[in-house]
């Protein structure tokens, strides 16, 4: 687990955490230092995220220092968990494990029945993370359109979801 000299907190974003957020997304998130692809610009994340249940925008800190971040959401009929990150040096320490298990009250106190999430097809240890806290995949298929703006951008190569 974390430290037992220095317990881990858990609060909602504030908007002077933006630096650390988007250094952590671009460290864990490969695509989001990708300038092609406007749609997963972090700053562009956060801002949206902030117009809607900014409450639902939690970060880690560990010794004064921002180690997590999780985004959820909820609509009514299903709960959804994003931009689930740790700091590479702080992971394998239930830091993850928390911030997922503070995500799921959150929309539980909600009334939300159930959460979604996706993982990329080739993060296999990423699935096996969410597979141990009990999630399954769904027998669904994941189907997306870009809106607005991004309505041109260009699929990743890989076929990935951008």
């Amino acid at each position: 687990m974390t430290s037992t000299t220095t317990p881990l907190a858990i609060r909602c974003f504030d908007a002077g955490d933006t630096d650390a957020v988007v250094a952590l997304w671009q460290e864990a998130f490969p695509e989001y230092r990708d300038t092609t692809r406007p749609q997963r610009n972090p700053h562009l994340s956060i801002a949206n995220k902030m117009t809607t249940q900014p409450e639902l925008f939690f970060v880690a800190e560990l010794d004064g220092r921002l180690v997590g971040t999780v985004m959820a959401g909820y609509d009514g009929h299903r709960g959804w968990m994003y931009s689930l990150a740790v700091d590479a040096a702080q992971r394998r320490h239930g830091i993850g494990t928390r911030l997922v298990a503070h995500a799921e009250a959150a929309l539980t106190a909600r009334g939300c029945p159930k959460v979604n999430l996706q993982v990329l097809c080739a993060k296999d240890d990423i699935r096996g993370f969410y597979e141990a806290l009990g999630y399954r995949a769904d027998a669904v298929i994941s189907m997306g359109k870009r809106l607005g703006q991004y309505a041109d951008a260009a699929p990743a190569a890989s076929g990935a979801p951008a």
